[in-house]
């Protein structure tokens, strides 16, 4: 979260729209294991053969043979195993009683040492038919789990229409929590009379009270901002609506729940953008020649922490002209860490990316956090990317 308390402020994209009566079902089917760990017991295989001719008689390698229903239990399904099974006790017969490949008599197949051998490789390939079983158990678990996340997540967080009038509207939106994709940040962009109206949000916390909290904001918000002219006036609104809700739960831990927000209004016929910010990072103003953070003027305290401190959120109002772009974006963005520890240094690599449409610079964002990062992000991350069109109408006189 981003708040000091005096001073200054401290799926990707998603297209796509629900029709009436839609059904939405449940249930896909397991991942397919990567071509490699499907391979992997060919690559065995192919190991043994290789050591087996060099070996001396003495040393039977094809013992390895053994725990070949186990590496296939990495990569396939039971009857795969089963079948991997009854191949590694057949080869390891072939294995032992064929002079022209083990340099060894028939009698060998027979010997107690290969018969072990066998019962061992029947035993480890029931042990890995029954991993198997469970392996596909708990991804189809996962992939039902991934599912119902993807469902929840494009009820909480609609897609947001790519071009509102005059003004493209481009989201990106990654969760740290891989297994569930569904976090705590929040964001939406309605068309009112007052002007195209964007959100931004941050909820603290992580998993389901996180995901409770932004329901909450998401809907008060929807309800209430048609109605209110002020942006500060809609997030005093939003701020009650928040602090109710903190009363309505037993014990202490709503209290805790708290939002950072920022709320963009951007007035085409004025050419201006209008902005409060209550404890959340500063958005950029992204021009042609020029990328700056619209820092606030006062700084103020995120939402449902408002009545601990009492401070008033402020707008402010910059120039919004033709081919202009804000980029609001919450703290994930920011936190992320490089190897050597060293945050993201969003301001400057935006100012060299030179300029972009809102959907190309999302894509170009979300490439570069994941190279920075090693591919491990460990924050959720949302962004909203806004652009006044090139050939947006002069306002009247």
């Amino acid at each position: 979260m981003r708040w000091s308390g005096s001073g200054r402020g401290a799926g990707q994209g998603r297209d796509g729209g629900r029709g009436r009566g839609a059904t939405v079902g449940v249930g896909p089917g397991a991942p397919t294991p990567p071509t490699w760990l499907r391979r992997l017991p060919l690559f065995y295989v192919a190991g043994v053969l290789v050591l087996e001719p060099i070996t001396p008689v003495e040393w039977p390698v094809s013992f390895l043979l053994i725990a070949l229903p186990l590496v296939a239990a990495f990569g396939h399904g039971p009857v795969g195993v089963l079948g991997v099974t009854v191949f590694a006790i057949v080869f390891l017969g072939v294995l032992a009683g064929t002079p022209c490949c083990a340099g060894r008599s028939v009698g060998y197949m027979w010997d107690r040492h290969y018969v072990a051998a066998y019962v061992c490789t029947a035993l480890i390939g029931t042990l890995g038919t029954f991993l198997a079983v469970h392996r596909r158990r708990r991804e189809l678990t996962l992939a039902n789990v991934r599912s119902v996340a993807e469902i929840a997540q494009r009820v909480l967080l609609r897609p947001v229409p790519r071009r509102i009038g005059d003004v493209l509207v481009e989201s990106l939106y990654l969760s740290a929590a891989a297994e569930a994709r569904i976090g705590g940040d929040l964001y939406e962009a309605v068309r009112t009379a007052h002007g195209v109206r964007l959100l931004i949000g941050d909820v603290r916390g992580k998993g389901l009270p996180a995901v409770e909290t932004a329901a909450t904001l998401l809907g008060s918000f929807r309800e209430v901002v048609h109605e209110v002219p002020d942006l500060a006036a809609l997030a005093a609104r939003l701020d009650t609506s928040m602090t109710r809700r903190a009363s309505q739960l037993a014990g202490s831990d709503m209290d805790e729940r708290f939002v950072t927000v920022l709320i963009a209004e951007i007035a085409v016929e004025d050419r201006v953008v209008r902005i409060v910010n209550c404890g959340h990072p500063p958005p950029l103003l992204i021009r042609r020649d020029d990328v700056r953070e619209l820092e606030p003027s006062r700084s103020a305290p995120p939402l449902n922490l408002g009545m601990l401190v009492g401070e008033r959120c402020r707008v402010d109002e910059h120039s919004f002209l033709p081919g202009d772009q804000l980029l609001l974006y919450t703290d994930g963005v920011t936190e992320t860490r490089g190897p050597d520890g060293v945050f993201y240094p969003l301001l400057e690599r935006v100012r060299g990316w030179g300029p972009l449409e809102p959907r190309p610079l999302l894509d170009r964002l979300h490439r570069d956090l994941v190279a920075y990062s090693g591919d491990q992000l460990h924050d959720d991350i949302a962004a909203l990317a806004a652009g006044l069109v090139s050939d947006a109408p002069a306002p009247p006189n």
